[in-house]
């Protein structure tokens, strides 16, 4: 079906937000002088609505840049299936009874839940999905850190969750990746999913990132951390040999 004027028009404002990753109303309206304000901010919500873009005051925001991943939710759980599903097997099998765990938010951590034995443990986490995974669980307690709710991740962050994560210790942080590069290490696209992840590396006695091929040479705009400052990496098997070579260098584990 070919595409009407308001499509087109709708997937130019969304390339526009998705390339500046945050736009005034402004900015928009110059980009389309001969669209009424009205139309354009009925573009907008529109665009909101169907989660395209982020409505926020005086303008509009990149999902990307919201999340800090590459996508929303429920289109990520859907990419790479059998390589996350490898992943969330090979991560689950390092859990050991009687230890404390902090799950990340992401599509392949909720996978990772959803394979973890019922055993005794503490499973802490700021992501709604894992939580719905752990809810299985009748030997296992799981918390969940309390924040302000991203609605296109299903995760909390913000002050109230970093302030809960500097009071805990756990023995893992399962790490989710979203990008890799060798100048600039882990990162993501949002600086408070960046600093929920930071404090929890910082609290964790091992952190495991779960990291499958598609994120190496990846970019994204916040580092969360360098490649030795992580102990293990899980992966879906097909990472390239000079990861394999700079990871064995900087000590970290490959699974």
């Amino acid at each position: 079906m070919a595409m009407t004027s308001v499509d087109e028009r709708r997937e130019k404002i969304v390339h526009l937000v998705n390339t500046a990753g945050s736009v005034s109303f402004g900015q928009i309206k110059t980009a389309f002088p001969e669209v009424s304000d009205m139309t354009l901010r009925t573009d907008l919500k529109a665009l909101d609505e169907c989660r395209r873009i982020v409505r926020i005051h005086g303008g509009a925001r990149s999902v990307e840049f919201v999340i800090g991943t590459d996508d929303m939710l429920d289109s990520r759980s859907l990419r790479n299936v059998a390589a996350k599903e490898t992943i969330a097997e090979k991560a689950a099998a390092l859990v050991r009874s009687d230890s404390t765990i902090f799950l990340d938010s992401g599509s392949t951590t909720t996978m990772v839940a959803r394979d973890l034995d019922d055993q005794r443990m503490l499973v802490f986490t700021a992501s709604l999905t894992c939580a719905m995974e752990l809810a299985r669980l009748s030997l296992a307690r799981s918390i969940i850190v309390g924040g302000a709710l991203n609605r296109f991740s299903f995760s909390l962050n913000g002050g109230r969750t970093l302030e809960d994560v500097r009071g805990l210790n756990f023995d893992q942080f399962f790490l989710g990746i979203t990008s890799y590069q060798d100048d600039f290490g882990f990162s993501c696209g949002s600086d408070e999913e960046t600093a929920v992840k930071r404090a929890c590396i910082e609290r964790a006695e091992q952190t495991v990132a779960l990291m499958d091929s598609s994120k190496i040479g990846r970019r994204s705009t916040f580092q969360i951390c360098d490649l030795d400052d992580v102990d293990i990496i899980v992966s879906d098997g097909c990472l390239p040999e000079s990861f394999l070579h700079d990871c064995a260098r900087a000590g970290v584990r490959v699974v």
